[in-house]
């Protein structure tokens, strides 16, 4: 992609206004946060006092809205606390220039390298970057310091104690992912009617598993809805696939492909009315025509085989998940030992040497966190100079806008500065214009800056330029509380804007950290956890006696996080300026689409997964011992640019299919993992991949021969 059109693709999705689902009652209370805090400091304090834990109430109230399956006060609090120690350390070195850019750049490093811990750290380290260096504008002696920060942390008190008392919707976050979850099981399910081998994007389940990773306290309180059909989703889709798969499942058509069609969409309407059920906190309730669906027929058409065996499997976990949905919503019942042993999320305290670990692990030259958190302090330090230097006031401003605008990819970046800039000079202007024609007073000031806080609250998620305008609104209201002059304060708000998204945009540009030279290594990680997942389920097969099915589950597990790393970075590649380095985008596609299929085949096979007392297969052990080898070199391959080579598991299976197992259920599948893979190497060697598209998911023959 040229230079050119980036620009021109980042102006578009940043300036772009999204439909997006509004919280009215989450936004009024996030604003009466704000609103009590400036209130007090008015009646009992100054304005300065006002402003300077209006901060801190604003910020916290921010955070508390990102997507965290953490609770909201813990994260009220935690950011508080963050703000109130950078605020203190601010107005201690604010006084001396030298002192205060040397702190501002480690300060800012430090809260650039918080993105190795979640996208939520990051946010927060951000927020605390930009209280330093609004702090550097009110007063500086050491009692004044610990008062200020003080006024900050109690800004994020309230914020958490209103949460605690006014509890909106409790649980909702963790009741959409899950019920997400299910509702894109339904939709697979629909999409296999018409498709046996449509794609499935397993983000949902993902983020479902992290809603149902929970703190202890968590753990004791609970609802019932959320305890077990998140398991029983992650069982349907093996089995949906199997099903409606023309190799291992019901026949291409046929009477046997009408009654998967029917148990297909049957269970779609089931799996909805979960969904339903768990996001309103209600019980289940299900249509006449799919319970009739979902019992076995005494006649009409009949499925048999591997078919019979999945469509008893579906029937029976479509029946647990409306037997487990349909308890009582207030019921809670002790977590069990299983849970204890995965889903239980650490403590705050416990969490402290898992960030450390993360951030170690990023503190590496080819990281793009550590290239960010580098690129951020210096145009902060660069912004505050500059910024200083001009005749505006306010020179913190530039770096402000800087730091809320960079993340640690192209795409974001450019986007956000271009929303930033716009945002402001729609909010400025019409915050300017109320300012000239009304004169407020500092009572209306600052409910007319609390009215811009309930409006960015409410609109934060339908786009950045919205959210800017709301800001830039928000802090001349705010500042009129002190008796700014709102012409400077518009004058400087758009010039040091502009210069501090410019600095950001010039910094990507001058010391860059691109995505597509890393898109062989992200496909290489994806193709070793596939095939560490396809040899615990071969071994299932081969030595059933020895399945350990955490094993499988825990693979499975690594790849779906190897695959959401492979989108994310192609997705990143595709928006970059960049002369093409290792994949162009016709193979990263077709290469992406073979390996979700290897995926897929795999996922067959172990919903057909024998019983420990089944017989052992020789065949399936022998294959599984070719194909370790065979992937690791391929791993290489795949990173150096050189040619793949199947012909070891191709041999074996050979041999397998030659001893008589062309029956099974494991042969077939393995047949299916020969044929992506052979797919993957024809994409990297320059073909056309088969009939990969942008959903990254290839398509097997439907007669299950090689293609």
């Amino acid at each position: 992609m040229t230079w050119s059109r980036a620009l021109k693709e980042a102006a578009r999705s940043g300036l772009a206004v999204e439909r997006a689902k509004l919280t009215p009652l989450i936004a009024v209370r996030g604003a009466a946060g704000v609103a009590l805090v400036i209130g007090l400091c008015l009646w009992r304090g100054s304005p300065e006092l006002a402003v300077s834990s209006a901060f801190g109430a604003f910020s916290s109230g921010i955070v508390t809205f990102q997507r965290s399956m953490r609770p909201r006060p813990v994260l009220a609090l935690a950011v508080a606390g963050a703000l109130a120690v950078s605020t203190f350390l601010g107005y201690l070195a604010a006084s001396h220039v030298v002192a205060f850019v040397l702190l501002l750049t480690g300060w800012t490093l430090l809260a650039g390298m918080a993105w190795a811990i979640g996208p939520v750290s990051g946010l927060a380290g951000t927020q605390t970057v930009a209280i330093m260096l609004v702090t550097v504008t009110l007063p500086t002696s050491v009692p004044g310091a610990l008062q200020h920060a003080a006024l900050i942390f109690f800004g994020g008190l309230v914020q958490a104690a209103l949460i605690v008392a006014f509890p909106v919707r409790p649980w909702g976050t963790q009741r959409d992912a899950l019920a997400d979850a299910l509702a894109a099981e339904a939709d697979y399910a629909r999409r296999l009617r018409q498709d046996p081998v449509a794609p499935f994007d397993p983000a949902p389940l993902m983020d479902a598993r992290l809603a149902s990773t929970v703190t202890p306290r968590q753990a004791r309180r609970r609802p019932v809805q959320l305890h077990g059909p998140r398991g029983l989703a992650e069982r349907v889709r093996p089995v949906l696939a199997s099903l409606a798969d023309p190799v291992v499942g019901a026949p291409l058509d046929g009477p046997e492909r009408d009654r998967a069609r029917e148990l297909l969409g049957a269970a779609a309407t089931v799996l909805d009315a979960v969904a339903h059920a768990v996001r309103h906190a209600r019980p289940v309730r299900l249509p006449p025509e799919a319970v009739a669906a979902l019992e076995v027929p005494a006649t009409g058409p009949m499925l048999h085989g591997p078919a019979r065996r999945a469509a008893y499997r579906l029937i029976s976990l479509l029946a647990d998940a409306v037997e487990l949905t349909d308890e009582p919503v207030q019921a809670t019942r002790p977590t069990t030992e299983a849970e204890r042993g995965h889903l239980l999320r650490p403590s705050v305290p416990k969490l402290v040497p898992v960030a450390l670990r993360s951030v170690r692990r990023e503190a590496r030259w080819s990281s793009h966190v550590l290239r960010h958190a580098l690129r951020v302090a210096a145009v902060a330090a660069a912004g505050y100079l500059l910024g200083t230097a001009l005749p505006f006031g306010h020179g913190y401003w530039a770096p402000l806008t800087s730091v809320m605008v960079m993340r640690p990819d192209f795409a974001q970046t450019y986007s956000r500065g271009f929303a930033r800039f716009a945002g402001t000079l729609v909010g400025v202007a019409v915050g300017g214009a109320l300012m000239a024609l009304t004169h407020p007073g500092a009572s209306v000031s600052a409910a007319l800056a609390v009215f811009c806080v309930f409006l960015m609250y409410l609109l934060m998620r339908t786009g950045f330029t919205v959210t800017s305008a709301c800001v830039a609104a928000y802090v001349v209201f705010l500042l009129g509380i002190i008796g700014e002059g709102w012409q400077q304060t518009v004058e400087g708000r758009v010039v040091l804007t502009l210069v501090g998204g410019l600095l950001a945009m010039l910094s990507y540009a001058l010391f860059p950290a691109w995505e597509t030279p890393r898109l062989r290594d992200r496909l290489a990680d994806w193709l070793t956890a596939n095939g560490r997942y396809a040899r615990a389920v071969l071994d299932g097969y081969g030595r059933p006696a020895e399945r350990r099915p955490r094993q499988v589950r825990e693979a499975l597990l690594d790849a779906r996080a190897a695959r959401a790393s492979w989108e994310e970075s192609a997705a990143r590649a595709e928006k970059e300026p960049v002369r093409h380095r290792g994949l162009s985008p016709g193979a990263a596609n077709a290469a992406g689409a073979a390996l979700a299929t290897m995926g897929r085949v795999t996922m067959i096979g172990e919903a057909h997964l024998p019983a420990k007392d089944a017989e052992p297969s020789p065949g399936a052990a022998a294959f599984a011992a070719a194909l370790r080898p065979a992937l690791d070199g391929a791993a290489r391959a795949v990173r150096d640019g050189a040619p793949l080579d199947w012909s070891g598991p191709h041999a074996a299976w050979e041999r397998w299919n030659a001893e008589g197992g062309h029956e099974g259920v494991a042969v077939r599948a393995a047949e299916l993992l020969l044929d992506a893979l052979d797919d993957l190497a024809e994409a990297l060697s320059g073909g056309s991949g088969g009939s990969g598209g942008p959903n990254g998911t290839a398509r097997a023959a439907p007669g299950g021969g090689r293609h």
